[in-house]
């Protein structure tokens, strides 16, 4: 009887929650209508833009490193308060974190603006403290982590083979996704990472967030030395990838190595990378780099050997200022304008293409170190997707590539499959110029061809907007996520 009066009252919340919902779309005000319809139109386009092109392969087979680690993510603020840090009233960068002044100051510096930012713990006692912190915290979540295993969970999720690079403990390999074939040894402890998250709007003392973000620590051992890359190396020899993904090289980032110990390791992951097949595109992901040293290896010794480059809108600049021989960007326009990434990635794209002509006159240099021109670019930001793909390239599918990495984003943060327009919103401008150059061209959003695309020079351009989540699941591992998507369509 008890069964039946539930059923029975089940079946009146029912019926009680469609009028309810009936009544408010009939009752909602024609402005609110007309934003729910123009979301649902953008989301039905970018869905038909992705399912325009399948995967070219039965399954392409993808080979994705370096490293990985057990992401504990817990609430940023909450996690602060737990282990009594006091709000800070001076935010300031500081390229690693020796102490709890340090941590309070950096955090601030980066979630004022909503900036994304990875800071390595030189300190074990505080690093330890924070561990366990987050593991008290109610509410902790913990899963994979790493550039290298995110990316590699979504491309095995999407239709791919791959080949995941990194050291991981025995319980770690047990739940990666199937089609994932594991080259590293095993380690009794992996390394952690700390993903300390906020919604926007969040409040630490006076400080509030301007968006939903990311902070992330880490005191890895195994990651900077890049602990997987032999097994690696012998086990790509058999595999044939169709893709090389290289990524989490932002563990070496201010890492206490020994003398010339990180150029040797860069030096023969460089080399691992030159000897790859032609036919083999080579996509390496950026990350939140401060080390100058650092960074000056990478563009030395690994970005020459990639002709795909991914990164967010903090990277991209960061790069660009490498590049242009100035001192780093630490920190961007969260919220750039289409026009200024447009420009930014414009100009990337030619400077990196420049220097691989330059070593390409050097009639002495050897053929493995001239690398590869850039042929592909995607920034992935808050608002918007972008990509730069060279026309007659072996990169295919952009404009569905793009649609596919705007849909990802808010399936990730959202942490569903499926979009709801009700949790989403478009902060994309109504219309873009393509340039910030006087007169140029504007590009009105058509919610019936969202996907924006344009030739210009030798390469192809395309925009998309993104339907930015509302109600905040994750942010971390975002921007993996989002490039591995784009990828995926274009091998």
């Amino acid at each position: 009887m008890e069964q039946g009066n539930r059923f029975s009252l089940m079946k009146y919340g029912t019926a009680v929650s469609l009028s309810v919902v009936l009544l408010a779309y009939w009752f909602r005000p024609p402005a609110e209508s007309m934003l729910d319809d123009r979301l649902d139109t953008v989301l039905s386009s970018l869905l038909r833009a992705e399912s325009k092109v399948g995967i070219n392969n039965a399954r392409p087979r993808v080979a994705i490193g370096l490293g990985g680690c057990v992401d504990i993510l817990v609430d940023g603020v909450s996690l602060l308060s737990k282990i009594g840090l006091v709000p800070t009233d001076q935010p300031l960068h500081h390229d690693y974190i020796e102490n709890a002044d340090q941590l309070a100051q950096s955090f601030a510096y980066f979630f004022v603006p909503g900036a994304a930012a990875e800071r390595f713990v030189s300190n074990d006692t505080l690093f330890s403290l924070l561990v366990e912190a987050c593991r008290e915290l109610p509410g902790n979540r913990w899963s994979i982590g790493g550039n290298a295993p995110v990316m590699a969970g979504r491309m095995a999720t999407e239709g791919c083979d791959v080949l995941l690079g990194g050291s991981f403990s025995a319980d770690f390999a047990d739940v990666l996704p199937q089609h994932i074939t594991v080259a590293g040894n095993m380690v009794d402890e992996p390394d952690i990472h700390l993903i300390l998250e906020y919604p926007s709007g969040a409040v630490w003392g006076h400080h509030t967030s301007h968006r939903a973000n990311r902070y992330i620590v880490h005191s890895d051992d195994h990651n900077p030395y890049l602990a997987s890359l032999q097994d690696f190396e012998l086990k790509l020899q058999d595999f044939q990838p169709d893709l090389l993904v290289i990524g989490g090289l932002q563990m070496m980032d201010s890492f206490p190595f020994q003398l010339d110990e990180r150029e040797a390791l860069l030096s023969r992951l460089g080399r691992l990378l030159s000897s790859s097949s032609p036919r083999t595109g080579v996509h390496f992901e950026m990350a939140s780099f401060v080390d100058e040293g650092l960074m000056g290896d990478l563009l030395r010794l690994i970005m020459p050997h990639a002709d795909s480059l991914g990164m967010n809108e903090q990277e991209l600049p960061n790069l660009l200022s490498l590049l242009r021989g100035t001192n780093v960007t630490v920190l961007s326009d969260p919220n750039p304008r289409v026009a200024t990434v447009l420009d930014q990635m414009r100009e990337l794209y030619r400077l990196v293409n420049r220097r691989h002509v330059q070593a390409n006159r050097d009639s002495d240099t050897n053929a493995h170190t001239k690398g590869r021109p850039l042929t592909r670019l995607h920034v992935h930001t808050l608002a918007f997707q972008a990509m730069i793909v060279t026309r007659g390239s072996q990169w295919k599918n952009t404009m569905s590539a793009v649609a596919k990495a705007s849909l990802t984003a808010n399936r990730h943060v959202c942490g569903s499959p499926d979009i709801d327009p009700s949790k989403a919103r478009l902060i994309m401008d109504e219309s873009f110029s393509i340039s910030r150059q006087e007169g140029s061209q504007r590009i009105p959003l058509e919610e019936t061809r969202p996907v924006s695309c344009w030739d210009e020079d030798n390469y192809e351009i395309c925009v998309a907007p993104v339907l930015v989540c509302t109600e905040v699941y994750q942010t971390a591992g975002g921007g993996d996520n989002i490039s591995a998507a784009g990828l995926v369509l274009q091998i």
